[in-house]
C-alpha cells in the first residue's frame, strides 16, 4: 500500500433534504476530487464532513458506499474518531477491513485535561481493538474543536511503539511550529498541516502535503503549488489558492466550503448542512461572493461547469 501524500481534500458530506447522507453525490464528488479537482487524496468524514454529527451506523454506511464504488482507496483516508471508545474501535476496524489507506483518529473529546500518557493509552486501546497488520492510523490534532491536544511527546511515544501503524498526523491547529516540530523530531512520520500555504515550505520542513477543507475548491491550484515547489509558478499557484482559502475562512468554514462547492458545480444541494451547523444566510452568501470575486474562483467555476 502506498502512503498518502500531496494535496488531500477534506470532503464535505452531501445530504438529502431529510438530512440523510447522499452517498451518490458524495461518491461523485470523491471521484471528481481525484480527477479534475486536482487532489492526490481525499479525507472522508472529517470535520468538514461533519462526521461527529452522524451516528456510527450512518458513517459506516457512507464508508461502505464509497468503498464499494470502485474508487482507488489507496488515495483515501476516513475519519473514525468518536467520543465512545467502542465506536472509535468499530469505525477504525471498518476502515481497515474496507481497505481505506488510513483511519484519521480524533482524541477522545468530551473529558478535558487528559495527560499525554492517558492519551497514548487511549490510542493503544483503539489499536488493540481494531489492530492487525493492515491498520494504518493518522492522528487528528484539532484542539480548538476537541479541547484535547496531541502533545508532541505522546505522538512520539506512539510512533516509536507502533511505527507501522501510527504513521502520520493531520494538524488543524493552525500552529505551523507544531507541525515543524513533529516533522523534525520524527523522520518518516507523515505530517499534514491543514492550510495550502504550508505547501510553500513542504520540502524544507518535511511535510507530507496538506489536508484541507478548501482544496475542495482550489485543489487544482494547490496541486500546481505542490508540484512546483520552489518555482515562481508554484509560488503564484499557492498564493492564488491561499487567496481563495482566506475568502472562505471569513465566515463559518464548512458552510462556506459547501456554498462555494454548490456554486462551483452549479448544484444547490451541496449547500445543505447537518444541525447544529447551518447554511450561510443571504447576507453571508453575498459577502462570500464579493470576497471570492477578485480570486481565481471564477476561473475554477468555468473549468468545473465546462467539464474541462
Amino acid at each position: 500500500m502506498t502512503k498518502l501524500q500531496g494535496v488531500i481534500a477534506a470532503t464535505p458530506t452531501a445530504l438529502h433534504p431529510d438530512l440523510t447522507i447522499d452517498t451518490e453525490r458524495l461518491v461523485e464528488h470523491c471521484r471528481w476530487l481525484l480527477g479534475p479537482g486536482g487532489c492526490d487524496g481525499v479525507n472522508l468524514l472529517g470535520t468538514t464532513g461533519e462526521a461527529t454529527s452522524f451516528s456510527a451506523e450512518q458513517r459506516l454506511a457512507a464508508m461502505t458506499a464509497v468503498a464499494r464504488a470502485g474508487i482507488d482507496l489507496d488515495r483515501m483516508m476516513v475519519g473514525t474518531g468518536a467520543a465512545a471508545l467502542a465506536d472509535a474501535v468499530r469505525l477504525t476496524a471498518a476502515a481497515r477491513d474496507l481497505g481505506f489507506a488510513g483511519a484519521l483518529l480524533l482524541p477522545p473529546f468530551y473529558y478535558k485535561g487528559i495527560d499525554a500518557a492517558s492519551l497514548a493509552a487511549y490510542v493503544e486501546s483503539v489499536i488493540a481493538g481494531a489492530g492487525g497488520p493492515k491498520l494504518r492510523l493518522y492522528l487528528y490534532h484539532i484542539p480548538q474543536n476537541t479541547g484535547v491536544a496531541f502533545p508532541v511527546e505522546a505522538v512520539a511515544q506512539l510512533f516509536e511503539r507502533h511505527p507501522q501503524t501510527v504513521i502520520g498526523l493531520k494538524d488543524s491547529s493552525g500552529d505551523i511550529a507544531y507541525s515543524r516540530a513533529l516533522a523534525q523530531r520524527l523522520p518518516g512520520f507523515d505530517v499534514f498541516p491543514s492550510s495550502e500555504g504550508s505547501l510553500a515550505e513542504a520540502g524544507p520542513s518535511g511535510f507530507a502535503g496538506c489536508i484541507s477543507a478548501t482544496t475542495n475548491i482550489n485543489g487544482v491550484l494547490a496541486q500546481r503549488g505542490w508540484k512546483g515547489q520552489g518555482s515562481e509558478a508554484g509560488k503564484a499557484a499557492i498564493a492564488a489558492a491561499v487567496a481563495i482559502r482566506e475568502a472562505l475562512s471569513r465566515r463559518p468554514l464548512v458552510a462556506s466550503v459547501k456554498a462555494a462547492l454548490a456554486g462551483l458545480k452549479a448544484d444547490p444541494a451541496w449547500s445543505r448542512l447537518m444541525p447544529p451547523l447551518r447554511a450561510l444566510t443571504p447576507e453571508e452568501l453575498a459577502g462570500l461572493s464579493a470576497d471570492l470575486a477578485p480570486t481565481a474562483y471564477g476561473d475554477l467555476h468555468r473549468m468545473s461547469v465546462g467539464g474541462s
